[in-house]
């Protein structure tokens, strides 16, 4: 079994706009050898599965940064300190497409890269959407608001037309949902 590093000490690197970087200190147990590891301290985040009526998916589309390109993704992003993962699915929701549904469950959560962040990103479904009100973005994003049926966009996640790590996890995470959906099981 691999040791569990124990913490020695942290102090704050940068604030950043979105996230702090700290410098954390770690000593070995058995080893005794003691390192600095930089870990980004980030909120915790919300990725939205987003299901019409009609068996369609509720996608954006957005210029990335981090890629400087454009991204197909769920719609989704930070939650607001104490926010409840399933309030702040909707909410983003609602933001980002003008979308609300009717009934919202968590699906689970993942690490968006443990090595060096420490935040959760929950991933929701919310079902029976439809676009009941107007976008309110925030003030940096522009986003293409688009459906396309289940079956395509998990076709797209196959072939690399959606390369969103965390959109992956969460149509991973969907797949047995659709599965039972598409078999018209109740349970």
């Amino acid at each position: 079994m691999p040791a569990r590093w124990k913490k020695t000490g942290q102090s704050l690197h940068a604030r950043c706009q979105v996230f702090d970087v700290q410098h954390a200190r770690y000593r070995h147990p058995v080893r005794g050898r003691e390192r600095d590891f930089v870990v980004i301290e980030a909120p915790d985040w919300v990725n939205v599965i987003a299901l019409t009526a009609d068996h369609r998916l509720v996608l954006v589309r957005q210029f990335r940064f981090g890629i400087d390109d454009f991204s197909l993704e769920i719609p989704g992003g930070v939650m607001e300190p104490g926010e409840d993962p399933l309030a702040a699915a909707q909410r983003e929701l609602r933001e980002e497409t003008g979308y609300t549904g009717r009934r919202a469950r968590r699906l689970g959560g993942v690490h968006p890269n443990p090595a060096i962040m420490n935040n959760l990103c929950h991933l929701v479904l919310v079902e029976e959407v439809e676009r009941t009100s107007d976008l309110a973005w925030d003030h940096d994003e522009e986003i293409e608001v688009l459906t396309a049926p289940v079956d395509e966009v998990f076709s797209w996640a196959r072939t690399g037309g959606i390369k969103h790590a965390l959109v992956l996890d969460a149509l991973f995470l969907f797949a047995p949902e659709w599965e039972r959906l598409r078999r018209g099981d109740s349970a």
